[in-house]
């Protein structure tokens, strides 16, 4: 009897996103939108750094006052941000914080008519906050989320030219005076968007973890002091140039091999590892086999030959390691979704050989 191949157990899924929604209104100061979404981005880079694909996230959404997710279409500002930052979640994405940005707003009975206009957005976070999610203010956006009603006896950060005025509004509500920020309870608020940074290492720490929010720490704000000391270890050569890991071992050797035939115990040869672990390895880590991310660069390379050049399907099949036609069109159809033939018709950038001149007249 043939020996049963070796079982290899599906990897576990990562842990569920916690969601921010981001409310974006006519008057919304869309910078402070931009620089925390780069920071959630850059928390997410640095925990896939430490824990790979099983990584926990940090998510975010772009609603209107209401919670209703904006469509990319619905005016310029949602377009420019979903535009850059795509991978936004989907709508049924249930959101565990809300994130209300600093208000474009003349002075204080202006930022109040802003507030009157968007009561529904004070509604909604007075919900939130019911639910137990998490609040993070910029500024005078703490109007709308004081008009709430759910946070008086709480601190917050202002602007010291907005303290007066939101006392006078909010007497019940304190102010923490001399901090750039302040965390009280669900309650998190910075005066000024140049500490929108311990916002999010904030909500990094109530989401995924001390440790998490600790690499952001370090990783985050300025630190003067780790950076003379890193140049001198550097000049003294006590830090080494970073090695070549696994994975980009076995990346760089089927890229400079791609119309070769594929081998593991090649491949793993060349990444100085057994089979087994070079499997272990790139599924951990990119959540496929070896084979899966080979028929990626390959697809690629033919991508780019389908667009470029002339040549047959046949040959661009050789020229990408595969030996029978049949099979690439097989795998470039997974891959992409069409056919070869077809996928020149649409993305071809060489006219065909009968339209070709000479010279030009």
């Amino acid at each position: 009897m043939p020996p049963s191949p070796a079982f290899s157990p599906a990897p576990a899924a990562p842990p569920p996103a916690f969601c921010v929604d981001i409310p974006l209104l006519p008057e919304s100061a869309a910078g402070n939108a931009l620089q925390f979404i780069d920071l959630l981005r850059s928390a997410n880079l640095l925990a896939r750094l430490r824990l790979g694909a099983q990584a926990p996230r940090m998510a975010w959404r772009l609603v209107d006052a209401q919670g209703t997710p904006l469509p990319p279409g619905s005016g310029p500002l949602a377009s420019c941000l979903a535009a850059y930052f795509p991978e936004q979640e989907p709508a049924g994405t249930l959101a565990q914080a809300l994130f209300i940005p600093s208000l474009h707003a003349t002075d204080i009975p202006a930022i109040r008519a802003v507030a009157a206009r968007h009561s529904a957005l004070s509604r909604r976070v007075g919900v939130a906050l019911d639910a137990g999610h998490q609040l993070l203010t910029v500024g005078n956006g703490a109007w709308l989320a004081a008009h709430s009603g759910r946070l008086n006896g709480c601190h917050a950060s202002l602007p010291w030219f907005y303290v007066a005025g939101f006392k006078r509004d909010f007497p019940a509500i304190h102010h923490s005076l001399g901090r750039d920020w302040s965390e009280d309870g669900p309650w998190l608020s910075c005066a000024l968007p140049q500490s929108l940074h311990l916002l999010a290492i904030a909500l990094v720490r109530h989401a995924l973890g001390d440790a998490l929010a600790a690499t952001c720490e370090s990783v985050m704000g300025p630190d003067h002091q780790r950076a003379r000391a890193a140049l001198q270890a550097n000049a003294q050569q006590h830090i080494p140039a970073t090695r070549d890991s696994t994975l980009a071992r076995a990346i760089d050797w089927m890229e400079a091999h791609l119309d070769a035939p594929y081998s593991l115990p090649r491949l793993a040869e060349a990444a100085a590892v057994s089979p087994r672990t070079l499997l272990r390895h790139f599924q951990q880590e990119l959540s496929q086999s070896p084979l899966d991310y080979l028929h990626g660069l390959r697809c690629a390379r033919a991508r780019v030959m389908l667009e470029v050049t002339l040549e047959s399907v046949p040959s661009i099949a050789t020229a990408c390691g595969y030996a029978d036609p049949a099979a690439f069109r097989r795998i470039f159809a997974r891959y992409t979704g069409m056919a070869p033939s077809e996928y020149r018709q649409r993305h071809a950038l060489r006219a065909p050989r009968r339209r070709w001149r000479v010279e030009m007249k």
